[in-house]
């Protein structure tokens, strides 16, 4: 029975493995070539976002596993978004049953400038339609989760002041495109400055872990699709020591503060494409650096000099306020607001703007316990800053360094402030219009 039996299972197996064969070799003779296959994504990728594409290379083959790669691609764009390679590793066994799942995405060496980015602006995919690019021919369908996962390596945003940064990471999703794990990182940092997040029990809630500036800045995100179809993301997050100047330069900027910050940030941002969340961003963080520098102003000497102080340094033994960022059209706007300061027996408070690297606020210093506060401008660049007497106070500093050197050069800057306040010493006053004389008849 033993030779009967063996030679049963062997039969059926080969005609298993014909039947494979023949079934394989019936979808290969009605695949394109690989050129059909790039002509069509090119075609299909200007009618879809109204954007020419060319495509080097593609290549298509379905076994040992289904596998797509196209090589060398570029937008038709003055300044081309580029793509040296991308893969795509799909399942046999869901393709053999007209379903795309993918089971892992590669992409390899992507170069984004933002100006070429805009372009797509309004016409990627919405959270209410699940995130489907495209729209495939009956009887083909999506799988419930149609990427498993996605990795990528050298993928560099140019945003508009022509800075490149790379990224790195990967994330395997759930359903309705879920992430269940995700990393990203910049490429070649150091120390790291990297974002991992976990889902918790298949809800809509993550636990974020930031690695950033020698520090961690740690929490919880939430994920909401309200009812409108709009995506809505927040967060609650805790620094902890992280030197901002590591922070900064992980990101190719510079810092006016040197320290390790801790505290607490809130984050919201509510988009209907993924494509606005930057624009959308809205942060809130309180703050506090002790011991803390500033790396390119010296306040006291802008105050003993009563004039324009540029360069130097400030050491405080601590430093504190509140930071909001918002995101604009042109850039990040963010606003320092009830800044302290303490160093002996110096203190400071002020207010603080910061848009496309440029500085405006105000500063009142108190040199005598408290009771002395000398307003200052801030002005400049983030690069180039610079503190300086308002006009009244100038004044007043000068009056009082002749009476009183050293402690009423400051009292007199305090009174000429106020003296300039009283008197409306800001913007120069309309002149009054003109009386009309009337008509020679009516007089």
């Amino acid at each position: 029975m033993k030779h009967p039996l063996r030679r049963w299972l062997i039969g059926i197996a080969a005609v298993l493995l014909l039947g494979i064969g023949a079934l394989v070799w019936f979808v290969s003779s009605r695949l394109p070539s690989d050129e059909e296959v790039a002509a069509r994504i090119s075609e299909g990728f200007e009618q879809r976002f109204g954007v020419g594409l060319k495509v080097g290379s593609a290549h298509w083959a379905l076994l040992p596993t289904p596998v797509l790669v196209l090589s060398d691609i570029a937008t038709d764009q003055p300044r081309p978004i580029t793509l040296r390679r991308v893969a795509a590793q799909l399942k046999l066994s869901d393709l053999l049953h007209r379903v795309i799942a993918v089971d892992e995405l590669q992409i390899e060496s992507l170069v984004l400038p933002r100006e070429s980015v805009r372009a797509f602006r309004g016409k990627g995919p919405k959270p209410h339609e699940g995130g489907n690019v495209i729209a495939l021919p009956a009887p083909w369908t999506l799988a419930p989760v149609p990427l498993e996962q996605v990795r990528w390596r050298d993928v560099v945003w140019i945003d508009r002041r022509d800075i490149a940064l790379a990224y790195d990471g990967e994330i395997a999703f759930d359903t309705h495109w879920r992430p269940r794990q995700a990393r990203v990182e910049r490429a070649g940092a150091t120390p790291p400055a990297r974002l991992r997040l976990d889902r918790e029990a298949g809800q809509d809630r993550w636990r974020t872990r930031i690695d950033v500036g020698g520090g961690t800045w740690n929490g919880v995100a939430l994920f909401e699709t309200p009812a409108e179809g709009k995506l809505r993301i927040s967060a609650e997050l805790d620094p902890r020591d992280v030197d901002i100047q590591g922070l900064v330069q992980a990101f190719d900027r510079r810092a006016s503060v040197a320290g390790k910050v801790s505290g607490h940030t809130t984050l919201k941002v509510e988009a209907d494409e993924v494509g606005d969340f930057m624009r959308a961003l809205h942060t809130r963080t309180t703050f506090t650096v002790k011991p803390a520098t500033l790396t390119k102003l010296d306040i006291a000497k802008a105050v003993t000099t009563a004039g324009i102080s540029r360069g130097g340094t400030t050491s405080l033994d601590e430093l504190y306020g509140t930071l909001d960022t918002q995101g604009t059209e042109d850039g990040i706007v963010m606003r320092y607001t009830n800044l302290k300061a303490r160093s002996g027996v110096l203190t400071a408070s002020g207010n603080l703007r910061l848009f496309n690297r440029k500085m405006e606020g105000d500063i009142a210093v108190d040199l005598v316990d408290g009771v002395v506060g000398v307003p200052l401008k801030i002005g400049g660049t983030v690069s180039d800053p610079e503190v300086s007497l308002t006009g009244g106070a100038l004044a007043g500093a000068a009056v009082g360094s002749a009476v009183l050197p050293g402690v009423g050069t400051a009292i007199g800057a305090r009174i000429g402030q106020q003296v300039e306040k009283l008197f409306g010493g800001g913007e120069p006053e309309k002149p009054a219009p003109k009386l009309r004389k009337p008509p020679a008849s009516q007089r």
